[in-house]
């Protein structure tokens, strides 16, 4: 192999004897110094063998460390935003030694790689809770979150917060906002990346840049911004409650289910689909009380009923129970039927909800007997909820210790449309 300038973290081609590839060197592991590795376009990372190369051709030089501090520089024409960085892969560069991602160690980093959000508003503030990859996130994280987003609505000089989050479990954290943010004034963004800022194919600036107007916009709701497709035209900005991450790796891998989004954002304008509370002079304030003792559990065929016993034995408070079809579990009819079991854990004071395995739509007990049998056990059916939401508000429920000393309120609250949870003009 000819000699080459190029060094970690440059865009290069590797030319073999018949074939050239493109991409980002990285750096050889200590053991495979015969191995030349290389991040393409695509995301995956392949791997040569040195006596196979010709020859490695500088393209572009991979972007130099700036010195001393990045100022970000603010111009009093445009409106303040704050942002609540928490980790993920929005808050990622690519690792030149593994060809995966690490954390951006601070804010100033971060914002050398997302100039064009600094076109659109000025961000006054930042605030770093932690740094961890959203499936390691729990409640507290919730509550950390929503503490700091409180603070920032009820500063009179921040016009409305982003939050940038790890994917996996944004549709959680969304949710966990929706329930304990009160009397929200402001717009609470969250907003993601699929793909890190390194690779061509990033969905995190158009992110960002809606984001930004989403923040200074009237929609005075928690809602996550992402694309709206895989291109990159616009976003939508999706109810906190009723959205899921559908999708392991595209960019639109969020949707709205059983509603509407609020809004179609371009990097230019907002377009309106569907009504949303309004900017007020509110004072936000936090109600992030919650129980931990509670489950999600996912019925499937044959399940053995017991399994609940755990639950019981742990202590747990809640359960909310992830149905087939309109809401129905083995019963009288199985050799695992759950009447009784279910009949059984609830007079022990545990609260058991239904929601549906089914993406779209609602439960519905009354349609079959099967279903009417478990409704008779006191499960509480929750309509159209998505599961993750069901599992969030739950826990937010009986977090408070005046409604869970009462099964008849704990149902109510339930049943209440608190956070848009529920959509009472769903279409069949």
């Amino acid at each position: 192999m000819e000699k080459t300038a190029a060094k970690p973290g440059d865009y290069v081609e590797v030319h073999l004897t018949k074939l050239i590839y493109e991409g980002i060197l990285l750096e050889s592991p200590e053991n495979e110094k015969g191995t030349v590795l290389l991040k393409l376009d695509s995301g995956y990372n392949i791997g040569f063998n040195k006596k196979d190369i010709l020859k490695i051709v500088l393209m572009k030089k991979a972007r130099e460390k700036e010195k001393g501090e990045f100022e970000v520089k603010k111009n009093p024409e445009k409106k303040n935003v704050a942002m609540i960085i928490t980790g993920g892969t929005i808050a990622s560069v690519l690792d030149t030694k593994t060809g995966g991602v690490h954390p951006l160690q601070k804010p100033e980093d971060f914002f050398r790689f997302y100039p064009e959000l600094f076109e659109k508003v000025n961000v006054a503030k930042i605030e770093i809770p932690f740094m961890k990859s959203s499936e390691d996130m729990d409640f507290k994280d919730w509550q950390k979150i929503a503490k700091t987003t409180v603070e920032l609505l009820n500063d009179n000089n921040i016009q409305g917060v982003i939050i940038t989050h790890g994917t996996d479990t944004l549709h959680y954290t969304s949710s966990a906002l929706s329930f304990f943010i009160k009397d929200l004034n402001k717009p609470v963004i969250l907003t993601y990346s699929q793909r890190s800022i390194d690779r061509a194919s990033s969905d995190a600036n158009l992110n960002l840049q809606c984001s930004a107007l989403a923040a200074i916009s009237d929609i005075a709701e928690v809602s996550l911004v992402g694309h709206g497709t895989s291109n990159d035209d616009f976003c939508y900005s999706m109810p906190g409650t009723k959205v899921r991450k559908l999708h392991t790796s595209r960019r639109d891998a969020f949707k709205v289910v059983n509603d509407k989004p609020f809004a179609k954002i371009f990097p230019d304008k907002i377009e309106r689909i569907s009504e949303w509370k309004i900017r007020n002079k509110n004072k936000a304030k936090l109600d992030a009380k919650f129980e931990e003792k509670v489950a999600l559990v996912k019925i499937y065929p044959g399940q053995n009923p017991d399994i609940l016993d755990y639950y019981s034995k742990k202590g747990y408070k809640g359960i909310v129970l992830e149905l087939t079809g309109l809401g129905h579990a083995p019963t009288k009819k199985s050799r695992n039927s759950w009447t009784l079991k279910l009949k059984e854990i609830q007079k022990k004071g545990i609260v058991v909800c239904a929601t549906s395995q089914c993406i779209f739509g609602k439960v519905d007990p009354l349609v079959y007997s099967n279903g009417r049998e478990i409704l008779a056990t006191g499960v509480i059916y929750l309509e159209d909820m998505l599961s993750e939401t069901a599992f969030v508000k739950l826990g937010w429920v009986l977090g408070h210790e005046e409604w869970k000393k009462n099964k008849k309120i704990v149902k109510e609250k339930m049943l209440e449309n608190i956070a848009g949870e529920f959509n009472k003009r769903l279409e069949e």
